[in-house]
């Protein structure tokens, strides 16, 4: 007989696995995820289930105790604290949800903890989620390819589970085979940059006239619209603003990029436009990053600072006429400011990121294929411009 600590040990195993796998960076490699309801179905206690939740998660966030110790400039511990605590949420939803029984009652059970996983409060630290990969299993479906891989999610935890891997992973395979990554909107060009940390800290005018040096060099002669990374401008000021107007005097040029709008309670991590004549705070984040960001507990002790969280605040952007539905960084791993930009049927979607602190790690990958992922699903152009 084969001792009872096995199975559930292969579970631990497998599901690590799969999130070391889907959550690699691979855009086409998001469909292994969908094998998570079924392992986590398969667990023998509510223990077990929480255990197996907590492999997956893990293995799919690993790039972030080696992020953190960069982004502090520490060692490896604070990542260390900070990646076991972001995975409370995940393994308390789905080992509470756990249920022994099969059947429908199960299937529902897990529909709930993905509805969970994806809004606030849990959804502040909704990662690695199996939906993501509907952009991939069913580019193009827009909601209903969102309907259809939630359905197989759900019944891969039923004795139904066969049939629905069938179905997925041949959806999977003929996808691979005919690929297509979003299409980009030719009036409209990203920037990246190679300027590590040093990015939205050096608020000098050598750098800001470096960097429209780059948007000249770099601009296609098509281009309306160019994209700078989060945090590019710094901190954002009526000598920022007439700065910039002035250098782009003479041009067509409409500039979208990251700063930050500083004020005595915190600040708001935020992106602007600015033409030649004119210039606006465009978009407000919607979620920052919890812990080095978005910091809540700070009003509770009577401390100002940390970036605002503007929870479900603008969905979507006009710029010269055009829907943009905005995400920056954070927003591109969890799930829903990407589910209600799309409510708003965008024309297309613009992605930022300073992942100077993420380097040796998978997380800007993640980031650039979740981010992919969604575009398919629904159809959209997209534009990013990320720092490094």
């Amino acid at each position: 007989m084969r001792p009872d600590w096995l199975q559930p040990l292969a579970l631990v195993l497998a599901s690590a696995a799969i999130g070391c796998i889907a959550w690699s960076g691979h855009v086409l490699a998001l469909p292994a995820a969908v094998a998570f309801p079924a392992l986590w179905s398969m667990a023998r206690s509510r223990c077990a289930a929480g255990v197996l939740s907590a492999a997956y998660f893990l293995a799919a966030s690993r790039g972030l105790p080696q992020g953190v110790a960069a982004f502090y400039q520490s060692d490896i511990w604070p990542g260390l604290i900070l990646w076991l605590v972001a995975s409370i949420g995940f393994v308390f939803v789905h080992a509470a949800l756990w249920l022994r029984q099969s059947g429908c009652k199960r299937a529902l059970r897990y529909a709930i903890a993905m509805v969970l996983m994806a809004i606030p409060p849990f959804g502040i630290v909704g990662w690695a989620q199996p939906i993501t990969s509907a952009g991939i299993l069913f580019p193009g479906w827009g909601w209903a390819g969102l309907a259809a891989v939630t359905a197989g999610l759900a019944f891969m935890t039923t004795r139904y589970r066969p049939a629905a891997a069938v179905t997925l992973v041949g959806f999977w395979f003929w996808s691979a085979a005919s690929w297509t990554a979003p299409d980009i909107r030719w009036s409209w060009q990203g920037v990246d940059l190679q300027l590590g940390n040093s990015l939205g800290r050096d608020t000098s005018l050598a750098r800001h006239s470096d960097l429209v040096a780059t948007l000249r060099l770099m601009r296609r002669p098509d281009v309306a619209t160019m994209l700078l990374p989060e945090s590019a401008l710094g901190f954002w000021t009526p000598s920022v603003e007439n700065l910039w107007q002035q250098q782009l005097t003479g041009t067509d040029l409409n500039l979208i990029a990251g700063a930050a709008v500083v004020d005595a309670e915190g600040y708001d991590n935020v992106l602007v436009r600015v033409s030649a004549t004119e210039s606006e705070i465009l978009y407000r984040e919607r979620m920052p990053v919890p812990g080095s960001m978005w910091q809540p507990w700070l009003p509770v002790i009577g401390r100002p600072g940390g970036a605002r969280a503007h929870f479900f605040a603008n969905p979507v952007v006009s710029v010269s006429g055009k829907r943009v539905a905005p995400l920056i960084c954070y927003e591109q791993l969890i799930i829903w400011p990407v589910l209600q930009s799309m409510l708003h049927d965008p024309d297309l979607v613009i992605a930022f990121g300073n992942d100077w602190w993420t380097k040796g790690t998978s997380i800007t990958a993640i980031q650039r294929a979740s981010t992919e992922a969604w575009a398919r699903l629904f159809d959209k152009p997209l534009v990013m411009s990320f720092n490094i």
